[in-house]
């Protein structure tokens, strides 16, 4: 009875332990997350984001809402990218926000977006490269022959962001924020593996988050005395429907680790938000930020060689023409 009694003390010991060591690493997780301080007003400003209909992108655009800014939700669902102009327009009083089709996985779908951005807009001061897709087994094509997660997270933004130059160009000073993730050390992306459509997509996600930090860095190199800045950043690790496609039940675990430990979606939006509004990163350009300061990266991503070899890969995935903006 005895031992009895103290191993259940033991195990009371442990468990209490255990709990409280869960709750230090929420506290510690909270306190140190970033936010971003900077009060400006975005009134007169003209914003793109893509892939606002929920999580990070959704937060952002409430934000920038806040502040004034002309919004341009660049979604490929319509239907709920008018529910969340709705939401957000009745919550900040802003009605300028206006819902445009756009599915980064489709080379005409871009073509068609940016065609009717440079016949309507007169500026573009910020645009946001947030939308993304992520899948575990299920092996895509887009309808460009191409993997689906690197078609949408790395070349359809690689192609938007060539046809919108000269409109970023014009309004200078203007931004680009490319929201990639820490998670890019997992697995490297490699120039043999510009369309690995044979690849595990868990691992795709992975090469595309590399192949939006390698893009971040040469394109600032690019633009470099253009007025036109470009940041990428790591929003943390975050509960937003990235992870849906995580299938049962491998998700079990992960549910308890998202409600636990990740961030919110405000928590996540706040270094965008930062990079896309304050005035401490103006003329600050290829540069990686997580919580709202600068970080590391490693040497890997940062190999101009591989930064202007994949430059002119991915100029030949997306099919730029003669009559396309240069960068």
């Amino acid at each position: 009875m005895l031992f009895e009694c103290c191993w259940l003390n033991l195990l009371a010991a442990v468990a209490a332990a255990a709990f409280a060591l869960v709750a230090l690493i929420v506290i510690y997780a909270k306190i140190t997350c970033g936010v971003c301080k900077s009060t400006k007003n975005m009134k007169g400003k003209t914003v793109i984001i893509t892939g606002a209909t929920s999580g990070i992108g959704k937060e952002t655009a409430r934000d920038l809402a806040k502040r004034g800014a002309r919004l341009i939700l660049a979604c490929r669902t319509v239907s709920a990218a008018e529910e969340v102009k709705a939401e957000i327009s009745n919550e900040t009083g802003n009605k300028d926000i206006e819902v445009r089709h756009l599915d980064l996985g489709s080379f005409e779908s871009v073509r068609e977006f940016c065609k009717g951005i440079l016949a309507s807009e007169k500026q573009l001061d910020v645009l946001v490269h947030n939308a993304g897709c992520a899948d575990t087994f299920n092996k895509k094509v887009s309808p460009d022959g191409i993997e689906l997660t690197l078609a949408t997270n790395h070349y359809g933004p690689f192609l938007m962001t060539h046809l919108l130059i000269d409109l970023l160009k014009k309004s200078r000073p203007s931004r680009i924020v490319v929201v990639a993730s820490s998670l890019y050390v997992i697995k490297r992306l490699t120039l043999d593996e510009a369309n690995l459509v044979d690849g595990l997509p868990a691992l795709m996600y992975y090469r595309s988050k590399f192949a939006n930090i390698a893009f971040t860095l040469e394109l600032a190199r690019k633009l470099e005395g253009t007025g036109v800045t470009v940041n990428c950043l790591h929003p943390g690790l975050v509960d937003t429907g990235i992870w849906r496609n995580v299938p049962f039940p491998m998700n079990l675990g992960l549910k308890l680790l998202i409600k636990g430990f990740f961030k919110t979606p405000k928590e996540g939006a706040q270094t965008t938000i930062y990079l896309a509004t304050s005035e401490e990163v103006e003329g600050v350009s290829g540069k990686y930020f997580s919580d709202c300061k600068e970080s590391s990266l490693n040497a890997t991503v940062q190999d101009p060689d591989f930064g202007k070899k994949f430059w002119e890969i991915s100029e030949t995935m997306v099919k730029l023409t003669a009559d396309d903006p240069k960068i």
